[in-house]
């Protein structure tokens, strides 16, 4: 996160302008390989942008990358190339010093948030009622988006005035012109709902009969236990360590980064996942070949711990109802992250400066690059060790039941998907080729 304050994009919608980008970029004589992928990257979203008649914003950036993650695509490159884009341009105006660092796009985007309630009427009023229920940052930022991009589909249309008829079409729009799935369209709708219901308290009305989104059970990628450690051993210190704990305790990566001091039981040797998906919490597994460098880790921890009360910082950021009737229980020990950010970083909602938890997106980071480096043939993402831990349990006659717990599975069919990994054709039946 970014201690200084940046003059980029200080609004969402501001406008910005670098006719020379591909020159500048060129000049900084960056890796071939850098240069062509950042040169692609670039043009590419301003294609977008010249098809959807908009400039170059903080928000189209937003709305651009949620259009590639509808379409199944990896933003990482993107990410680092916009950033680029975003940081060389305000160092042309001469509103930063080039030794400064670019603060990341998601950055910018959480100080906007931060100083302004929401743009239109229509905004402030979604994101005082998200605010007012306390609901995750991430759903707010993923409501916001639907909402605009709901916005700019009405075109000159108010967004007050939109009924059921504009909801049906704009879902319609997402599955016969972009081709979303059908969960992307799921969550489209719940914001658009929650907008209508909740922020502008009206009835949206009947808008059964759209188009549904794409349907598709997709066979969860799963890493072999040889290809888990020719991975490892492509990765080192603390992020070695979150992907052999995500792999061996099964966790969600946003659940992985949440874990607090507390939350890891020595003595029990369990780890407590709290307010994981739809909100509940479950107990998982703590790897027993982990507790030295946990424990190692966990030292390394309570000097930064020390550092950190000695500069006087905020405790670090708590729930709701935790905050409301233990307020200084960010200031203890038990409450801090068990992966902090070396960084220091703004609270999106409450303004403070204080130490958060790692970037997810840095990990992923990460671990692509330590696929690569091990020559995995398959697309490799943090979320690939939690499928493999459960193929791995089920393949070594671990009850399906207990895994479905360990996972926090609600219903026990969505564990059963992971059967289909090892029943794949070829173990129990021969290829007639091989007869011959």
């Amino acid at each position: 996160m970014q201690k200084s304050k940046d003059k980029v994009g200080t609004t969402p919608n501001a406008p910005i302008s670098f006719p020379r980008w591909r020159e500048v970029l060129q000049s900084e004589n960056p890796d071939p390989t850098e240069l062509r992928t950042r040169e692609q990257d670039i043009f590419a979203w301003l294609k977008f942008l010249k098809a959807v008649h908009r400039r170059a914003s903080v928000e189209s950036v937003l709305d651009y990358l949620h259009t590639l993650e509808e379409e199944g695509k990896n933003t990482d490159s993107v990410r680092s190339s916009l950033r680029w884009f975003f940081k060389a341009a305000s160092i042309q105006r001469g509103e930063e010093s080039a030794g400064s660092s670019a603060p990341p796009i998601q950055e910018q985007v959480i100080k906007v948030e931060q100083k302004d309630k929401g743009g239109p009427p229509w905004e402030q009023l979604l994101v005082t009622v998200i605010r007012r229920r306390h609901l995750q940052w991430r759903t707010e930022q993923t409501y916001r988006g639907w909402a605009h991009r709901f916005a700019f589909w009405l075109r000159e249309r108010p967004v007050e005035e939109a009924g059921a008829d504009d909801i049906r079409g704009f879902l319609d729009h997402l599955a016969v012109d972009r081709k979303i799935s059908a969960s992307t369209q799921r969550q489209a709708l719940n914001a658009l709902v929650f907008l209508q219901r909740e922020a502008l308290g009206r009835d949206p009305g009947d808008f059964s009969g759209f188009r549904p989104g794409r349907l598709s059970k997709r066979i969860p990628a799963v890493l072999s236990q040889r290809e888990c450690q020719a991975l490892f051993a492509q990765l080192s210190g603390t992020n070695r360590l979150m992907a052999q704990l995500m792999y061996g305790a099964g966790l969600r990566l946003m659940e992985l980064l949440r874990l607090r001091v507390q939350d890891v039981n020595f003595e029990q040797g369990i780890l407590i996942v709290r307010s994981g998906k739809g909100g509940k919490d479950r107990v998982s597994v703590l790897p027993e070949s982990l507790r030295t460098p946990l424990l190692e880790h966990r030292e390394r921890l309570r000097q930064l711990f020390e550092e950190d009360q000695q500069a006087e910082l905020p405790g670090v950021w708590l729930p709701v109802p935790v905050e409301n009737k233990i307020p200084t229980a960010g200031l203890l020990w038990a409450w801090q992250w068990f992966f902090p950010s070396r960084q220091l970083a703004i609270d999106p909602r409450s303004g403070l400066r204080r130490r958060h938890h790692l970037n997810d997106a840095s990990f992923q980071n990460a671990i692509r690059k330590a696929a690569r480096a091990a020559g995995l043939s398959q697309r490799v993402t943090p979320h690939t060790l939690r499928h493999s831990f459960a193929t791995h349990l089920l393949a070594g006659g671990a009850d399906i039941r207990t895994v479905q717990e360990l996972l926090g599975h609600a219903d026990v069919a969505t564990t059963m998907i992971y059967t289909h990994v090892l029943n794949r054709p070829g173990l129990s039946v021969r290829s007639p080729l091989d007869n011959l």
